[in-house]
């Protein structure tokens, strides 16, 4: 692939030069073509205004292609392939026992991406936006075709969750061949091997693409072998140029062994020991979408997408009873381990969400409308507290009865509109509306302190959120872009979970609500530089914690969960990519290009009992440097990540008996990738963790630990991609 220019604006081509081309014969007069796409340097840039009836216009956001990253995408290295989108906060614990690794910005909690609205080909893929929103899939990153991110001001088209979009979308077979065959074979250290094979078919009005990748891993701390085979189908009927409808359909298969958690202590005497050799999760996951697409005109576009996903985790383990210092050892007295701890979760959702964009002229001005409307149902089955077997498989039998089970529901109905207002040909202005109406409900008992406790919660939220966005044409490649929009993070259905005898759940417990505001600069120079740098302020309000309260009546001692503070998150966000080659020649066939990702974040709490302390896993300061060299047939890229420290808990307590509390040392990591491209044939190798750094990013009360969980030390690959 030869490696383009970055700018994401609509091009433009007017032929009018030649509007009147004659011949001897007769007079052609040629319309006006107008393109809109994107463009990108070295696979990084920006959304255009609109794509696919939805508005991006002066909204803070990135867009990667992978297929241009020199990476080792069979293992979805998350720091090589989304890095150099500034400030993302990655937690490295997929070699812990997690399924993916979680990521955040701005200071939010990156732990299974939780602040975040995950999707794939625009649909939601985590277990339910409302009240679970844990991601426990992501699609392998060799069958991606781009990643695209939003920032906070994606809460009016896209939903609640103050982190912003991430979109994964999926690769579809070339229109313009009848068959491709690709597969791709990677080795690498700890037992490493990946297989991903993907077929694509064009015939007649009918494509299909899909892929199956297979992974195993014996990991890099004893205990932690992990496998899994992801597989996804999507067939497409074109009925016209007009219309076209399919569906497609994605799961994944695993099976995973967590190695524990450690002390402070054990982490430095060796961050690769394992105290846990019976603990292990599994979370076999299926997502149905049907949808279609039609373009009546070139000036109206209408989408709809009804899914259902129907998936499921269970985990078997040794408690975190004792934290991470107890050892799970045999007992001499009854010559067996503890019984572990079993628990099941079932996760249900069906959603569809009609999309409708039309342009239309205000004046002799183009304007464009875009709205829609969501609707969703989700029910959860949360069964857990069995005692399970002193056994070390995977067995996930009880004896007696269930410590909690519990059921779950959310209804969410949310219509939401955007408009962009041109004046002139330079400024836009967007304002947007988004009512989320939610029902929630909890049910079910739950054993807390040796005494049954029921659950009985039914919850009626209406959520109104605004924004208002602008963007400025400062030139013809850059642009001013800012926007101010409400977001909100809806109550989780753990929070309306019982959770001690002399505790009580809030009756007017409120979700997490505020704004995400933005203000930058960002376009290109010719085909050298690409920048964009712009500053942030993200409010955080009526986060939701326990406060202990006396009963006015009795004088009794109870804890209280209620909102007790806010936060406030502010800060820098910038990119730079200068290619030095390409300045000096902009014609020349090589590139060297020097790019910089870097954030500084301060995010504090500003009201109740951690008033001036940092957020919890908020780093100030993510700083990724990187180096590529290009030509036709091959790429290199050498990155330097360095991630500032953090706490694990809101105290800001730097060491600490608690599991979760204590301090999160900064670190800098070094990866090296490259590729050679031959014909059809592609070699990929590299080397993550050049340096070996000891480091981690995950302290936790739960599974995978309790403790620390440690990131992969230093790491290589190998392998090669074929095409047919």
């Amino acid at each position: 692939m030869t490696f383009k220019r970055i700018f994401f604006i609509p091009l433009i081509l007017i032929v009018s030069p030649f509007a009147n081309a004659q011949t001897k014969d007769s007079i052609t007069v040629l319309k006006e073509v107008i393109i809109k796409d994107f463009k990108t340097v070295n696979g990084v840039g920006h959304l255009p205004e609109t794509k696919n009836g939805i508005i991006y216009a002066g909204k803070k956001n990135e867009i990667i292609l992978v297929d241009s990253l020199d990476a080792n995408k069979a293992i979805n290295n998350t720091r090589q392939i989304l890095g150099r989108i500034p400030g993302l906060n990655i937690v490295e614990t997929e070699s812990g026992g997690f399924t993916a690794n979680g990521i955040a910005t701005r200071g939010l909690n990156p732990v299974q991406s939780i602040e975040m609205n995950t999707r794939q080909n625009g649909y939601n893929i985590s277990a339910d936006i409302y009240g679970y929103n844990e991601s426990y899939f992501l699609p392998p990153m060799e069958a991606v075709n781009r990643i695209e991110m939003v920032r906070g001001a994606s809460s009016l088209q896209f939903g609640s969750q103050f982190g912003g979009l991430v979109n994964y979308v999926v690769k579809e077979v070339p229109k313009n061949i009848p068959f491709e065959f690709v597969t791709s074979q990677t080795l690498g250290s700890f037992g490493m091997y990946n297989s991903f094979n993907s077929v694509g078919v064009n015939y007649k009005k009918i494509s299909y693409y899909g892929f199956l990748q297979y992974r195993y891993i014996d990991g890099y701390r004893p205990n932690s072998q992990q496998s899994q085979l992801s597989g996804y189908g999507k067939i497409q009927y074109n009925y016209s140029d007009k219309l076209n409808f399919g569906v497609e359909y994605s799961l994944l298969r695993n099976k995973l062994k967590m190695p524990g958690g450690l002390t402070d202590a054990q982490f430095n005497d060796d961050p690769r020991q394992s105290t846990r050799s019976r603990n292990w999760l599994n979370s076999p996951w299926n997502i149905v979408t049907a949808y279609a697409n039609y373009t009546p005109s070139a000036s109206t576009t209408i989408s709809l997408k009804s899914t259902y996903l129907f998936s499921h985790r269970s985990l078997v383990w040794r408690n975190e009873d004792g934290g991470a210092s107890a050892i799970d050892e045999i007992d001499p007295a009854t010559n067996q381990y503890v019984p572990r701890e079993v628990g099941k979760e079932d996760f249900n959702n069906s959603t569809t969400e009609l999309r409708i964009a039309q342009e239309y002229n205000l004046g002799n001005i183009k304007s464009t409308l875009a709205g829609g409307v969501r609707f969703s149902y989700g029910w959860f089955k949360r069964l857990g507290g069995g005692e399970g077997t002193t056994g070390s498989d995977f067995d996930l039998s009880i004896s007696g009865n269930w410590g909690y089970n519990l059921d779950f529901t959310t209804t969410n109905l949310a219509p939401f509109v955007e408009n962009i207002f041109r004046v002139g040909k330079k400024l836009t202005i967007t304002p947007g509306f988004r009512f989320e109406y939610l029902h929630s409900t909890a049910k079910g008992t739950k054993t807390v302190d040796d005494v049954l406790q029921t659950a009985n919660e039914s919850r009626n939220r209406y959520i109104p959120l605004v924004g208002l966005g602008l963007e400025y044409k400062a030139s013809k490649n850059t642009n001013i872009y800012g926007n101010i929009s409400q977001a909100y993070r809806p109550i989780d259905y753990g929070q309306l979970e019982p959770f001690g005898v002399t505790s009580k759940i809030d009756p007017n417990l409120k979700d997490a609500s505020g704004y995400n505001a933005d203000l930058g600069y960002r376009g290109t120079i010719k085909n050298y530089l690409n920048f964009d740098i712009g500053g942030f302020y993200l409010a955080y309000n009526n986060r939701i914690g326990t406060i202990l309260k006396n009963d006015p009546i009795t004088n009794e001692e109870y804890t209280l969960r209620t909102n007790v503070a806010n936060s406030a998150h502010k800060g820098i966000e910038s990119y730079i990519e200068f290619n030095l080659i390409k300045f000096f020649n902009q014609k020349s066939e090589y590139g060297l290009s020097l790019f910089n990702s870097f954030a500084y974040v301060d995010a504090k709490y500003t009201s109740g009992e951690f008033k001036g302390k940092r957020v919890e896993t908020a780093t100030r300061i993510i700083n990724r440097v990187g180096l590529i060299f290009n030509t036709k047939k091959f790429s290199t890229t050498f990155q330097v990540n360095s991630v500032g420290d953090a706490f694990g808990d809101a105290t800001n307590t730097k060491v600490s008996d608690d599991a979760i509390a204590g301090y999160i040392p900064a670190y800098t990591v070094l990866d090296l990738s490259a590729t050679y491209k031959i014909k059809n044939f592609t070699l990929k190798l590299g080397a993550n963790n050049l340096t070996d750094k000891q480091y981690f990013t995950r302290r936790t009360d739960e599974y995978p630990g309790p403790g620390i969980i440690p990131a992969v030390g230093r790491s290589f690959y190998a392998g090669f991609t074929a095409k047919f």
